[in-house]
């Protein structure tokens, strides 16, 4: 098979979370911080056909792959369960992702959200196959997985198909030896398998960027750097891991991310202490571990923006934010978007949830909490 390259640096550039403007994803800005990503050595580009509702295909096209030659950068780009029904749909959808991104081939191409629920209709739809099919043709150069499931659903997958170059996993501090994710686990199988791991989530869709003050200022006891250092070399201090990807939504993050993760350091063991600390006090607050990756908000017939009822409730639970009444009612009452009571408990959105999250049960806390 070969060795898997991911180019010089271990630090990707996640596409799920681009900046906004009016709306629409902010172009202007992107470009700005593809041109910086770029310049300083980084090349790993990671999207998805859904994500920022099919505009971010196109904003790669208009900010990277129109504008620098296809051998400065690596793109990955994935097969999502919502967008075949058949055999027969896969390479015409392949086809409409190369030509959204505007390449001829991908780098990396992962079938995606890979666990219990979604793995059988991949395999009955052949899904693997017609990958695997696709890179002998050249228009694929590695076939992985990103996967969201508990280990023993990875440890399936990668025994029913020893061809897989790579696994894209949830990884963080807080979510290392949690019962729902079980990072810890799931690289253990990947090592086992001596498959390189990509790690989606290192800062937990932003949860660990911001932190509560109490456990911020344990982190502030060290030796400088921001929250989001911490959190990214963590994952950092495992050589399994071979690609981090951040969300980064506007340049400061960007900038921020870029001046540890060149040439990145592992965490020593007074850091390590330290983020023991954190996961103690972290855990102590019972906060929703919601990453907001708004999967679940596509399909609900109520058009209920969950993830971000959910930081509603975090933060005023945990972080005391009062405003976040006045947060709550906006999201949950303009555009035609329900409230948290308004939910008819058909569970879609646990179906399509990555983090496991009995989100009606939930649903039905932040009701509570907000219509007291």
């Amino acid at each position: 098979m070969g060795e898997v390259s991911f180019g010089p640096q271990r630090f990707g550039f996640g596409c799920m979370r681009l900046p906004m403007k009016d709306g629409e994803i902010d172009i202007e800005q992107t470009k700005e911080m593809v041109d910086y990503y770029l310049s300083h050595g980084f090349v790993y580009f990671d999207t998805a056909h859904g994500y920022h509702n099919g505009k971010s295909e196109p904003a790669l096209k208009a900010c990277l792959t129109s504008r620098y030659p296809r051998n400065r950068y690596l793109l990955t780009d994935k097969l999502s369960a919502s967008f075949f029904h058949k055999e027969e749909d896969i390479r015409p959808f392949f086809q409409s992702q190369l030509d959204a991104c505007g390449v001829d081939y991908f780098d990396f191409y992962l079938m995606h959200a890979q666990g219990a629920k979604n793995y059988p209709k991949f395999r009955s739809c052949h899904a693997y196959e017609t990958a695997f099919a696709l890179k002998k043709e050249g228009k694929i150069r590695h076939v992985g997985i990103a996967f969201h499931d508990q280990p023993e659903v990875v440890e399936q997958i990668l025994t029913d198909y020893p061809e897989i170059e790579a696994v894209q996993i949830q990884f963080n501090y807080v979510d290392y030896d949690s019962p729902a994710v079980q990072s810890r686990k799931c690289l253990e199988v990947c090592e086992k398998h001596h498959k390189p791991v990509i790690v989606m989530e290192p800062v937990k869709g932003g949860t660990l960027a911001n932190l509560p003050s109490d456990c911020k200022e344990v982190l502030d006891s060290l030796y400088g750097g921001t929250p989001a250092s911490y959190a990214l070399r963590f994952v950092a201090s495992f050589p399994s891991i071979k690609m981090i990807l951040s969300g980064m939504s506007n340049l400061e993050q960007m900038e921020d991310n870029l001046s540890f993760m060149k040439d990145v350091k592992p965490l020593n063991e007074e850091e390590k202490k330290a983020i023991e600390k954190v996961k103690e006090v972290f855990r102590s607050k019972n906060m929703i571990p919601c990453t907001a990756c708004h999967y679940c908000t596509a399909g609900c017939p109520k058009h209920i923006l969950i993830p971000d009822l959910f930081y509603s409730y975090n933060a005023k639970n945990t972080y005391k934010d009062w405003n976040s009444d006045a947060y709550y009612h906006e999201v949950a009452t303009k555009n035609g978007h329900g409230k948290a009571s308004d939910f008819i408990k058909c569970g879609q959105c646990e179906r399509v949830c990555p983090q496991h999250l009995p989100i009606r049960k939930m649903l039905e806390d932040v009701s509570k909490q907000f219509y007291k």
